[in-house]
């Protein structure tokens, strides 16, 4: 097939690339800027120049292809309702391009705020009200109902593995700065995760396999407490580990502290009845264990 990917040169539109082609499909990632296409290029995929505003462009990709996986997203959170937007004039206008084709249809969503004091799955319903992008995932799972094979692959809050610079790196960054690995109280709340590899290939299968209207869960560790991912930064660091009052969380890990605090297990036990998926790169505290996330 010939899949158009969008966040192509992104932490998980890289991987998910490689994984499509070894898999023998044709893909064609959309690039904003000359860094982003050579990016693209060097992994084998064709290049298509563009955005995410640029709706014609979208549309006459989508139009050209036998698939669509779309990755892309602003994540400034200083601007969350203009990029949900965004995205939700996205998937709406490639959702248009697609109805009655029976493709499929590939978008990213997340697991966190699905549920509360307990492990999240498949069939819970994300509250609209819990982040903007929710609206999105929401409209490209109903695209079924217009002859779309659209899914909706949730991503743990980590996607952990060499070059990661998100949540674990700015945990180990403030670790660093700070002389102590810290969790929140007793530590017990619980971050899901998964392998970006893994995760990669849960979006290959999903191109080629999901169901019409699937919820999927791109998620390895079900609950790593966040106490066993301070005490694994401080290992690797060698720095003293540290319980922080909830009341100082903001204080010590800035923005992130809020994210850090929250309790989000999530299952993945019906994605991998339904595809057969199962995940055989590190679990988190494995991968922190192995030493790339402390190089200098």
């Amino acid at each position: 097939m010939r899949i158009f990917v969008t966040g192509a040169s992104g932490w998980i539109g890289s991987a998910v690339i490689p994984e499509l082609l070894d898999a023998g499909h044709k893909v064609v990632g959309l690039a904003r800027s000359d860094t982003a296409a050579a990016s693209v290029a060097a992994l084998g995929a064709d290049v298509q120049r563009g955005n995410l505003d640029d709706l014609d462009g979208l549309r006459a990709a989508a139009a050209a292809s036998d698939g669509v996986v779309h990755l892309g997203y602003n994540h400034d959170f200083s601007r969350m309702a203009d990029a949900a937007r965004t995205d939700r004039a996205v998937i709406d206008t490639i959702g248009a391009e697609l109805a009655g084709t029976d493709r499929p249809f590939v978008v990213a969503a997340g697991v966190l705020g699905l549920a509360s004091g307990r492990v999240a799955t498949e069939s819970d319903e994300p509250d609209p009200r819990a982040h903007p992008r929710i609206a999105g995932a929401r409209a490209a799972l109903a695209l079924a109902a217009r002859g779309v094979r659209s899914s909706a692959v949730r991503f743990a809050p980590t996607v952990h593995g060499p070059g990661d610079y998100g949540f674990l790196a700015v945990l180990i960054e403030i670790a660093r700065d700070k002389g102590v690995s810290a969790y929140i109280d007793e530590g017990t709340n619980r971050w899901s995760a998964v392998h970006r590899l893994d995760a990669a290939k849960l979006v290959r299968l999903a191109v080629t396999d999901a169901p019409a209207g699937s919820a999927l869960h791109a998620v390895a560790d079900e609950g790593v407490p966040s106490r066993a991912i301070a005490e694994a930064i401080g290992r690797g660091l060698d720095v003293p580990v540290v319980s922080i009052p909830a009341a100082d969380a903001a204080e010590h890990f800035g923005w992130i502290g809020r994210f850090f605090a929250t309790d989000g297990p999530a299952s993945s036990e019906a994605t991998r009845r339904l595809l057969g998926w199962e995940p055989t790169h590190p679990g988190l505290i494995e991968d922190l264990a192995v030493g790339h996330y402390f190089a200098s």
